[in-house]
């Protein structure tokens, strides 16, 4: 395999998905050297086919709003890749929408769910409507009308979605009575469901305190903890707001929080009362980060910025992709950050990448340190599979399990010989085998 080739090939036939082009290219560059020493890979041309989706649902979506006018969206299906198991990913709501940001996120999903050991395969979906400013009854009209195109494509055997950006418990309460009254069935098609209906304890912190379960494994390797350690944190929705939890009980202290119009920064730190504060404004009434500010004034708000230029010891981008660029990436070198843990998915460019890598940073890509989700949503399969309810306790023994066990494989596919652990190639190469090898076993379809 040429790398480059296939690459180029891709962008000719699918212009204008920039990040789906971008995922490609992360994973096909790392990849590289360890595919080319299995011929048989080339001859069934699994290359190809690993990175062009299973298939892709497009369709229209029509709702009725609060004064009776009817709008019109388009919802998307991508399934990607079933090789180890049924198609798993989340369902994203948000105008940003678009074909290619979903094939980038199920090409990533198939690899992130490859590395936690559990067998799911590859998939992502939403649509460009926006629950943002709409009121329940529009946002259960939405979902009820979304879910009426989706549900002959998924279920508990053949794709599990979930939720993602724009996508909470209430939507994802909606989408599953919405599936149960369609289908006549009650079964485990959807996770992130509420805890009266199959949903399991720990999952809405799942990805947040696994990115920091993650981020503890990759300082352990320095002989280095989280304790008294200062963060940025990026995102002020379920992600951040977990894992800014798990910093503040392993000692560290949060110094940031942003959503889409600014961030805050707060010298004395954000507390457990404070952390509370925000979730409370957040989930409850929807509010903005801004509002922080003024509850708080020792802390400044500062609008349209990210905050990767404040000093801090570890950086954690837990909102959307490309949020970290190369610019911000030198001024975390500059002012001493000694690891980036990535919460979101794909949040850090190719060029941002490569300068907390040539610094030698501890840097984790988001389909290693952000699999806590899809790691408890699959065992929330599992639990909806044996009719049972597991602990707190249990959910999350098993989910640090996973972290570690992710980790571990990591650092097995990417030390390199002075010792440094590229964390970006180590879980691709180790996302890829595993799903490799399962396609080679199965023949070509």
């Amino acid at each position: 395999m040429n790398a480059k080739n296939v690459l180029e090939d891709l962008k000719r036939r699918f212009p204008n998905e920039p990040e789906y082009h971008q995922a490609v290219e992360e994973v096909l560059s790392t990849i590289e050297e360890e595919y080319n020493k299995h011929p048989e890979f080339d001859k069934a041309g699994l290359i190809e086919r690993l990175c062009i989706p299973d298939r892709i649902y497009t369709f229209r979506v029509t709702w009725m709003d609060d004064n009776g006018n009817y709008q019109t969206n388009t919802g998307y299906r991508v399934q990607h890749n079933n090789a180890i198991g049924p198609y798993k990913g989340g369902i994203r709501f948000h105008s940003s929408v678009n074909l290619g940001i979903l094939k980038f996120l199920a090409f990533e999903q198939t690899f992130k769910n490859s590395l936690t050991t559990l067998p799911m395969g590859g998939a992502k979906g939403g649509s460009d409507f926006s629950p943002r400013g709409k009121s329940n009854a529009e946002v259960m009209r939405f979902c009820q009308a979304f879910m009426l195109e989706l549900h002959r494509n998924i279920g508990a055997d053949c794709d599990v979605p979930a939720g993602d950006i724009g996508v909470g418990g209430r939507e994802v309460g909606y989408l599953f009575g919405a599936y149960k009254k369609y289908t006549r069935e009650f079964s485990g098609v959807l996770t992130g469901k509420g805890r009266e209906f199959g949903g399991s304890l720990i999952r809405p912190e799942a990805t947040g305190y696994g990115t920091v379960y993650f981020l503890r494994a990759m300082l352990a390797t320095k002989g280095d903890t989280i304790e008294g350690k200062t963060v940025l944190i990026s995102g002020a929705g379920n992600v951040a707001q977990y894992a800014a939890e798990k910093v503040l009980q392993l000692g560290g202290k949060v110094l940031t929080m942003s959503d889409s119009d600014g961030y805050i920064y707060d010298p004395d730190g954000i507390d457990r009362e404070k952390l509370d504060y925000i979730m409370e404004l957040k989930n409850l009434y929807r509010g903005r980060i801004r509002e922080y500010a003024e509850e708080y004034p020792t802390a400044k708000y500062v609008a349209g910025q990210k905050p990767w230029f404040e000093k801090a010891d570890i950086a954690l981008p837990c909102a959307t992709q490309n949020e970290l660029n190369e610019e911000a990436a030198k001024a975390l070198v500059a002012n001493g950050c000694i690891a980036v843990c990535e919460g979101a998915n794909m949040p850090t460019t190719p060029e941002a990448i490569r300068v907390f890598q040539e610094a030698k940073l501890l840097y984790s890509p988001g389909k290693a340190s952000n699999a806590g989700g899809v790691s408890v949503s699959g065992l929330e399969m599992s639990q909806n599979s044996e009719r049972l309810s597991w602990t707190a306790e249990e959910v999350d023994a098993k989910l640090l399990w996973i972290m570690e066990n992710i980790h571990e494989n990591c650092v097995k596919y990417g030390t390199e010989p002075d010792g440094y652990v590229n964390y970006v190639k180590g879980a691709n190469v180790a996302g890829f085998m595993k799903v490799a090898k399962a396609m080679m076993a199965q023949g070509v379809f």
